[in-house]
C-alpha cells in the first residue's frame, strides 16, 4: 500500500489555517451530536464501523481527536467487515489502523457469494447484504463487549432517508443519532449527524485518506435515493441555508399540529384544555426572513469581495448599504 500522506502542512499558510478550521468545525459538529444525544458516557467501549469509505475514516479520526479531550473515558475499537468482495483490498485497513495505533477487528465472512446466490441479476442487493452486515457487526459488538456501535451516516444521508421515508414510503421518518437494536441488546450511534457532506468530502480529500472504493459488489445506488440526492443538492444550491432548516426541523415535531392520532390524542380534546403547543389556527407560518436581492446577487457579490453578506439581508439598514455597495 502507498504510504499514507500526513494532512496538508504546506508553505501556504492560508491552506494550512483552512484546513484546521474545516477540521476543528467537524469534531465540534461530532461533539455537539455526541452531547445531544448522549452518545457515549464514561466507560463505554465504543465499536467503530469501517467500511473504507470518506465517511467512516472521518468518524474515527473526529472521535479519535475527541477523547484526548472528551471529559470522559472511553475506548474505541475499529471494526471492518470483509465481505470477500472480488478486488476488495485487505490490506489497506489493516495497514491504516497500524499506522495510527488503533485497535481494531478485522472480521471476514463471506456474504457476497450468498447475495449473489439469492438475488436475481441486475437486481439491487443492498437489503439483504445489509441484513446480513446487520447481524454480523452486532455479533462482533457482542465478542467485543461494545457498549455503542457507531456508524458512519451524516446529515446528508438523514435527510435523503428522511425524503425517500416521505415520498416513495408514506411516512415522516428518517435515520435517527441514536437507536437501540431491534433485540434491544445494542445501541447504535451516528455522531456525524450533524456533519454536512461537503465538508466530509474535503476533509477526506486532505488527509489523503485510502479510500475503498463502494462499488465492488456491482451493485448500484438505488435510483430514487440518487434523485432525492439531486434535489437535496438543487436546493442547496439555489437556496442556501433550506437544507440546514430541514435538518432543524427534524428536532422541533410538533404533534398536535400534524394529523398522527398515535403521536396526539386528538378525541379526547375538549374545550377548556388547551393543547400544550398552543392555538395557531389563525397564525401565519413561522417563516425565516426572505433575502432582500436574489441568490444569484449575492453569490457575485460574496465571491468577489471575501464579504459576509448574510447578516446584512435581515435588516433594513443592512439592505440598503448592501444596495450602495452593489
Amino acid at each position: 500500500m502507498t504510504a499514507l500522506t500526513p494532512p496538508a502542512e504546506t508553505a501556504d499558510s492560508r491552506f494550512s489555517n483552512t484546513f484546521l478550521r474545516l477540521k476543528k468545525k467537524l469534531e465540534r459538529s461530532v461533539g455537539e451530536a455526541i452531547a445531544a444525544f448522549n452518545m457515549i458516557e464514561d466507560g463505554d467501549v465504543v465499536m467503530v464501523c469501517m467500511s473504507g469509505g470518506k465517511d467512516s475514516y472521518t468518524l474515527l479520526s473526529c472521535l479519535m481527536a475527541l477523547r484526548e479531550r472528551a471529559p470522559v473515558g472511553f475506548r474505541l475499537v475499529a471494526m471492518n467487515l470483509d465481505q470477500r468482495q472480488p478486488g476488495f483490498p485487505a490490506d489497506v485497513l489493516p495497514a491504516y489502523f497500524e499506522s495510527i495505533g488503533i485497535e481494531y477487528r478485522i472480521v471476514t465472512e463471506d456474504t457476497y457469494s450468498i447475495v449473489k446466490d439469492k438475488i436475481p441479476e441486475g437486481k439491487t442487493t443492498c437489503s439483504l447484504c445489509s441484513r446480513l452486515r446487520r447481524g454480523i457487526i452486532y455479533r462482533t459488538a457482542r465478542e467485543l463487549g461494545a457498549t455503542k456501535i457507531a456508524l458512519g451516516h451524516h446529515r446528508d444521508d438523514i435527510l435523503e432517508t428522511f425524503f425517500l421515508n416521505l415520498f416513495f414510503g408514506g411516512h415522516i421518518k428518517a435515520m435517527p443519532p441514536k437507536l437501540v437494536s431491534d433485540d434491544g441488546e445494542h445501541i447504535v450511534i451516528r455522531p456525524l449527524a450533524h456533519c454536512v457532506e461537503s465538508d466530509i468530502i474535503r476533509f477526506a480529500r486532505t488527509m489523503n485518506f485510502p479510500i475503498i472504493p463502494c462499488n465492488l459488489c456491482g451493485s448500484q445506488e438505488n435510483a430514487q435515493r440518487r434523485q432525492i440526492k439531486a434535489m437535496l443538492q438543487g436546493w442547496e444550491r439555489e437556496h442556501p441555508g433550506r437544507i440546514a432548516s430541514i435538518f432543524t426541523a427534524l428536532g422541533n415535531v410538533v404533534p398536535s399540529h400534524l394529523a398522527d392520532a398515535g403521536l396526539f390524542d386528538f378525541k379526547s380534546l375538549k374545550p377548556g384544555v388547551p393543547a400544550d403547543e398552543g392555538d395557531t389556527v389563525f397564525d401565519p407560518p413561522q417563516l425565516a426572513p426572505a433575502p432582500a436581492f436574489p441568490v444569484s446577487i449575492m453569490h457575485a457579490f460574496d465571491t468577489h469581495t471575501r464579504t459576509d453578506v448574510g447578516p446584512l439581508l435581515h435588516t433594513a439598514d443592512g439592505a440598503d448599504k448592501l444596495a450602495g455597495m452593489l
